[in-house]
């Protein structure tokens, strides 16, 4: 896990609430207001997939079984966590094209849904088990109880779907709780 949260899972959680073919994201901040902790915890899992093939084989038939044994296949996996994460995103939206190009009814949308605890999909923080709450801040952002500057290293910005899903990260550095996000071509964001 990373320290903090990633512009890449800021831009998720946006998505989550609201996302148009119309409009990308772009992570201009990440507030991190609570100290960075983490946790160790260890889960159960299935050490292995059913073949797609005997999925299909069930379907056309309709009458073969599927079956997975989970004491035969139980793995358990570590894993370590952040703990008590609390973020403010600061972002913007910018167009992909001409079609939908009306900024106040892109944002007015956004803030409705963000106000009324709306989503396509619940948003999360790296696995669906770690569900991520959100609110819109109306009234300013909290102060960090962060005080100090953090080198974080290299982080992941975000993924280049134009250019073969290729990954693009930059070097993260935190000043007082805030993390500036660079441009996605922006100096400084490597492949």
């Amino acid at each position: 896990s990373y320290d903090v949260m990633t512009p890449s899972a800021a831009r998720g959680i946006l998505e989550a609430i609201y996302w148009k073919p119309a409009i990308t994201w772009v992570i201009d901040r990440i507030h991190v207001l609570n100290p960075i902790r983490f946790d160790n915890i260890r889960r159960n899992e299935l050490a292995g997939k059913l073949p797609a093939g005997t999925i299909k084989k069930a379907m056309k038939d309709g009458c073969s079984p599927v079956e997975v044994f989970i004491e035969d296949n139980r793995q358990q996996r570590a894993a370590m966590v952040l703990r008590d994460v609390s973020c403010v995103i600061e972002a913007h939206f910018e167009f992909n094209g001409d079609e939908d190009n009306n900024a106040a009814k892109h944002k007015e949308i956004f803030d409705r849904r963000a106000r009324n605890g709306q989503c396509f999909h619940h948003p999360y923080l790296g696995c669906r088990e770690f569900p991520a709450h959100f609110e819109l801040l109306e009234d300013g952002i909290p102060q960090s109880s962060i005080v100090g500057e953090q080198n974080l290293g290299w982080m992941l910005h975000d993924m280049d779907f134009q250019n073969n899903m290729e990954a693009k990260f930059f070097r993260a550095e935190m000043r007082n709780g805030i993390i500036e996000v660079p441009p996605f071509d922006g100096k400084g964001v490597k492949a």
